[in-house]
């Protein structure tokens, strides 16, 4: 009988990314991943619309600093990203359509990865989450599937440009692109 190694779990995740949609993955150890507490002020800045009207968003995801030194308790990150086709820089249609096809794989890897009992995993993507059309806590009550809700990688400091870097990836794709990332944090047994 085969022993499953370390290689074989993350080759499997990168793998799995691929089959459901992603249009790069790859695996890196997470001391690769660069964390900055100044993306903090960025998201206070509310370019989004999502600081304070999203339980997955600052100021509710949790203090910038326990964010980042909870990065730092996995061993290894597996990073996917998906890219969108634009008709123009102005395509707000088509921005919301990738943002949506991200979001779906999103859910997909979450429902495929969770049920897997040798990793202790967690779950970021783009930009918060977007399971609800207006997140509960707009009327201050609690997550309505906090099963589902994710956190997006900026919220957690992580530096998304050098992430792509450090995993081989473009983080800008081309002219009339728009690119998301997404990542599964994970300890192996």
């Amino acid at each position: 009988m085969k022993k499953i190694t370390d290689t074989d779990i993350l080759d499997n995740l990168v793998k799995l990314a691929l089959e459901q949609g992603a249009d790069n993955a790859a695996a890196i150890p997470v001391s690769k991943v660069e964390t900055d507490a100044g993306f903090r002020s960025l998201c206070r800045q509310n370019t989004c619309g999502k600081y304070g009207k999203c339980w997955t968003c600052p100021p509710d995801a949790g203090d910038i600093e326990t964010l980042m030194e909870t990065i730092r308790t996995f061993d290894y990150a597996v990073v996917y990203q998906t890219i969108g086709m634009l008709e123009d820089s102005y395509d707000i249609e088509g921005m919301e359509a990738a943002a949506g096809k991200h979001n779906a794989l999103i859910r997909k890897i979450v429902e495929a990865v969770s049920e897997d009992s040798f990793v202790r995993i967690l779950h970021l993507g783009a930009g918060g989450c977007h399971i609800c059309p207006v997140c509960a806590r707009v009327d201050n009550h609690p997550c309505r599937f906090p099963h589902w809700a994710i956190s997006s990688l900026e919220a957690y400091g992580i530096n998304v440009s050098r992430l792509a870097a450090a995993c081989g990836m473009k983080y800008i794709n081309g002219q009339n692109t728009v690119t998301y990332f997404g990542g599964i944090f994970c300890s192996l047994m």
